[in-house]
């Protein structure tokens, strides 16, 4: 029922902080941890297609299942920091959790696995308690064959292939001891047949390729270089040439494989080695084979990664067979760290790399010029957990923040020859130095946000960001500039943070004529030579890769509020952009007052003491009248707006109602509130399961104001509701739909009628949930404040244009979308999920 009722429009996600955590598929489909969850991004779509819940732990190691035919793989491996090692396998084009191997008692930092017979499934396992697995998945069963002990030390990667001409696996493994070890089942046992010396630091990365009759292995390491070995089988013939000292020739590891029907000598030597890093070497891919001539050939190109910000492709010449540098990419300036892993696509014409704060690298291949390769459009988003969320009041974009200390800023984007449009994020506003916390826009260009620190700093958006923002949303300027009464004249071009500040500084035109000047002539002085800005404006037709995010995107800082005496937790604004409140952490009711904020000055206008503990959630209601406010002290508070007068031109605000410890419903910390969007109603939902709606918040036909009480059975929800949110527009006959986020990552839809009989819990009437669900607790929950799909341009994108569709009849166009709603959810996964709500199936 839920599945028709929502679709999941976008997930902003990025990948976790562990080297073997992405792969690419033969099916095109990207495979990446992303917290507890693997997400499947399509990037030819831009979009992440599925996400796979199972683990309880970090997501550290991700894997296709090549076949040997290389047809797309239908089965995927994952290992996480909960020790487990899942085989999802896809049933009807979905991927389900087909087997899960327990048996380590540490986290899982690497897994390879290898198709055998029928659906037989070989997978090899590394994990912190030192030990290797090989387990053999087989339907809904899996065993382990192997235990390989290593003491104190500890294996990083592993790679599996077969023999060349025979079906018995060779296991390769790099480790801390600067070795790579070769494994061979023989005699029913798993028995080490040589070890390869060469590397002077940890082997970070091991990975086989089958090319003719022989195997290759590439292995990286923090030494900064790439060795490549040869692994071949031997005749009778050549072992006799062993004794002849006339030929150099390279050292050879001979070693003898009896297994079953299987009696053969194998050698392995070294092939090459490659040296162009000059940090620790992290991964490395090689090309996966392509079809040429009636037959899969696999490519003489490998790809690694480092931590000094480059990916290299190597190849060997044509005429020498020397291997060389063909293509090296990455990321110039900032100061981030460097490339964890990388991968290729199938067809060799797009790589991508993943880094320290999750972000992805795309880049592929011009098809112009030739060798030349481009940074291309890809997914984004925080590495740590998402703690507020905000639209914009026009529904266009959607702001964020989280405990990886940035902000960041996602709209649709509809490229020319797309069929629709996909979420990205164009521009991260703050990169802070404490985690953040909460944010509250006021108006469609600022916002303030609050952080682990006692102040709130409040941000406008540059010229740049706004122009950028008109070409990629298809806004014309001129009607984006007149809507946010925004000032162009004294606009600041962008922002840059100064190397020991946390300060977002504006930056003037006059700034970056003066710069250009300076790097013309000879640097006068040391500080002329580490300039201040780093800022370079943008002109984007597309949303911009990581590098210039970080660098180019930020908002200036405008304001900071200075007044709280712990860290902030929550914010809100009002609908006519007059007032900010703002809470912080409190342990005692001297911090738990709520303080108010004149947004046209940013001066501290009132204090309203009540709670004696935290105020975890606030909201204005939507006719800027009332002010609700819940807490960890179990009871809510509602503050009135006074009317106004001439002693005090600024609003005041004064106490309305309340609960107190006996009048109470809620038995435990109350997490969030929100109100109906005729200002009549608010809900409250807390960590006791309960969702509790409250009114009516009218006056009486006497002046007085109406008894406040709950006017709503008692919903109980099953776990800890940690957000709620009413959808800003009424169903058909009338009646409210909610949203409630829980502690378990679950999002459920309900509709309250309060012509309803409540006594028999008849008013509420469940919709089921989202079609997908966050893998931890949702902490904000926003609907889109307007009817329709953010970006579809019969919504309001046209409506600013003022323009119709030429293609489609304008009137059922608009009817159809505004029969849609938007829900955005943000969590402690990760990651931001913003739903497509069908009010029609309803």
């Amino acid at each position: 029922m839920a599945a028709s009722i929502t679709q999941t429009c976008h997930v902003a996600c990025s990948a976790n902080r562990a080297p073997n955590v992405l792969s690419w598929s033969r099916g095109g489909i990207i495979a990446f941890g992303t917290c507890n969850s693997v997400a499947l991004y399509d990037p030819q779509e831009r979009r992440v297609v599925a996400v796979l819940n199972g683990h309880t732990g970090r997501v550290n190691a991700v894997q296709w299942v090549h076949t040997e035919d290389c047809a797309p793989e239908s089965h995927l491996v994952s290992g996480g920091s909960d020790n487990r090692v899942i085989v999802w396998e896809t049933q009807n084009g979905k991927f389900s959790q087909s087997v899960e191997c327990k048996g380590h008692t540490a986290p899982v930092c690497a897994v390879d696995a290898i198709c055998l017979q029928g659906s037989e499934v070989l997978v090899a396992s590394s994990a912190s308690d030192s030990t290797v697995r090989l387990w053999l998945s087989h339907g809904a069963q899996a065993e382990c064959l192997h235990t390989l002990s290593f003491g104190s030390g500890f294996m990083m990667d592993v790679s599996l292939a077969l023999l060349p001409g025979s079906r018995v696996p060779v296991l390769a493994c790099g480790g801390d001891d600067s070795r790579v070890h070769l494994y061979v089942q023989s005699n029913g046992q798993l028995q080490r047949v040589v070890s390869l010396q060469g590397h002077e630091d940890w082997v970070r990365g091991v990975e086989w390729a089958s090319i003719g009759g022989e195997l290759l292995l590439a292995s990286c390491s923090q030494d900064c270089l790439i060795r490549v070995w040869k692994l071949c089988a031997k005749s009778g013939t050549d072992t006799l040439t062993e004794d002849d000292h006339s030929i150099i020739k390279m050292k050879e590891d001979v070693f003898e494989v009896k297994e079953k029907d299987v009696h053969a000598v194998f050698a392995v030597s070294l092939e090459t080695v490659l040296a162009g890093h000059e940090n620790w070497v992290y991964g490395l891919h090689w090309q996966p084979p392509s079809f040429k001539g009636g037959q899969w050939t696999q490519p003489l190109s490998l790809l690694s990664a480092s931590m000094d910000k480059t990916m290299i492709l190597w190849a060997p010449e044509e005429g020498s067979g020397v291997w060389v540098e063909q293509v090296r990419v990455g990321e110039v300036g900032g100061n981030t760290l460097g490339f964890y892993g990388c991968q290729m696509s199938p067809d060799g014409s797009m790589i991508v790399a993943h880094a320290f704060h999750g972000a992805l690298h795309l880049w592929h291949k011009d098809q112009d010029k030739e060798g030349e390769w481009s940074p291309g459009v890809v997914i984004s988003g925080h590495f740590n957990a998402v703690l507020d969320l905000s639209w914009d009041p026009e529904g266009e974009f959607i702001l964020s923040v989280g405990s990886d200390q940035t902000t960041r800023l996602f709209t649709p984007w509809k490229k020319q020859d797309a069929a629709q449009s996909t979420w990205h994020e164009i521009s991260r506003p703050q990169i802070h130095g404490y985690d953040m916390q909460c944010l509250a826009m006021v108006g469609r260009f600022q916002f303030v946000s609050g952080a682990d620190e006692k102040v709130l700093r409040v941000f406008q958006a540059p010229r740049n960001f706004v122009e950028n923002f008109a070409n990629i949303s298809g806004t014309s300027l001129e009607k984006l500039l007149a809507s946010s009464l925004m000032d162009t004249a004294d606009l600041p071009e962008g922002a840059s943070t100064p190397a020991l500040g946390l300060s977002n500084k504006a930056v003037f035109q006059g700034d970056l004529i003066l710069k250009t000047d300076v790097e013309e002539e000879q640097f006068n002085s040391i500080s002329d030579q580490y300039q201040e800005s780093y800022f370079h404006p943008l002109n984007l037709t597309e949303p911009p890769p990581e590098d210039h995010l970080l660098q180019n995107t930020l908002w200036p800082e405008v304001q900071k509020l200075y007044g709280h005496g712990f860290e902030m937790f929550c914010l809100a604004s009002d609908s006519t952009k007059t007032v900010v409140a703002s809470a912080c952490k409190a342990s005692k009711a001297e911090h738990a007052s709520i303080l108010l904020w004149s947004a046209a000055c940013w001066r501290q206008i009132q204090a309203l003491p009540c709670h004696t503990l935290t105020v975890t959630q606030m909201a204005f209601s939507p006719d800027a009248q009332l002010l609700l406010a819940v807490s960890r002290d179990r009871t809510w508070s509602l503050w009135r707006r006074n009317p106004p007068s001439s002693d005090s031109p600024e609003p005041q605000f004064s106490l309305y109602a309340h609960t107190g410890k006996d009048t109470a419903i809620h038995s435990r910390i109350i997490w969030s509130c929100d109100w109906s969007p005729d200002s009549k109603y608010f809900v409250t939902s807390s960590r006791d399961k309960k969702v509790i709606m409250w009114g009516p918040c009218r006056l009486e036909d006497n002046g007085n104001p109406a008894e406040i009480q709950h006017c709503s059975s008692i919903l109980d929800v099953g776990d800890s509701a940690t957000a709620v949110a009413f959808c800003p527009t009424l169903c058909s006959d009338h009646s409210y739909l909610l949203a409630v986020g829980l502690e378990c990552g679950r999002i459920l839809l309900y509709r309250w009628s309060p012509s309803q009989d409540s006594a028999g819990g008849q008013d509420w009437a469940s919709y089921g949930e989202t079609d997908t669900v966050h893998a931890l607790a949702v902490k904000r929950l926003r609907w889109r404040p307007r009817a329709g799909r953010a970006g579809r341009q019969s919504g309001s994108l046209a409506g600013a244009k003022g323009e119709k569709d030429p293609q489609t009849d304008g009137g059922n166009e608009t009817e159809e979308e505004s029969s849609w709603a938007q829900l955005a959810s943000a969590s402690a996964d990760h990651s931001v999920k913003i739903f497509n709500v069908n009010k029609r199936a309803l």
